[in-house]
């Protein structure tokens, strides 16, 4: 038995590009304005996708944490950080701007039983600007929606390649 034998294929439910692309397309500039300001601000590309690959490391969403694991490694980011990521407040390998910034993207994430506690805020507060964390939290923001998007009509991981831009998405 073959290794793509022992695999389930998981069907595409829709192409969500195809049947809203108004929409998709408002999605991507959304994320692309999120990027654009995150980059003017001086915020590390690879925090960003620190940040893009948390939460969907939460909400399960295998096409954008392969995705987004991509695009950290061709920023540079070491493979180390990024097998931690999910245990992160259990290594010695991030920053207290990141460790902030990963906080906060779990409170955003999981803001139904989190509530965004004022400790989490506090904490991203010491570490970034309120313009910082405004576009910060439009980022955590969009990629929950991205996430929803995939993991909904089942996009499949494993055939994007960085830099790629995808139908109506830019990196989602």
């Amino acid at each position: 038995m073959t290794a793509a034998q022992t695999i389930p294929q998981i069907p595409v439910r829709l192409d969500f590009d195809a049947r809203a692309a108004g929409f998709s397309r408002a999605m991507a500039h959304l994320d692309r304005a999120a990027t654009k300001e995150l980059d003017q601000a001086g915020i590390d590309p690879r925090l960003r996708e620190l940040v893009r690959i948390r939460a969907s490391q939460l909400n399960g969403c295998a096409y954008c944490i392969d995705m987004h694991s991509k695009d950290a490694r061709s920023e540079g980011e070491s493979e180390q950080r990024l097998y931690t990521l999910s245990a992160w407040r259990e290594t010695p390998f991030f920053t207290e701007r990141e460790r902030a910034a990963l906080a906060w993207t779990e409170a955003i994430t999981l803001i139904g039983s989190s509530n965004a506690q004022d400790e989490v805020y506090e904490g991203a507060r010491k570490e970034f600007s309120e313009e910082e964390l405004v576009n910060l939290t439009i980022a955590i923001v969009a990629i929950n929606g991205w996430n929803r998007l995939a993991i909904g009509f089942r996009s499949v991981p494993g055939t994007y390649q960085p830099g790629e831009k995808t139908a109506g998405r830019a990196n989602p």
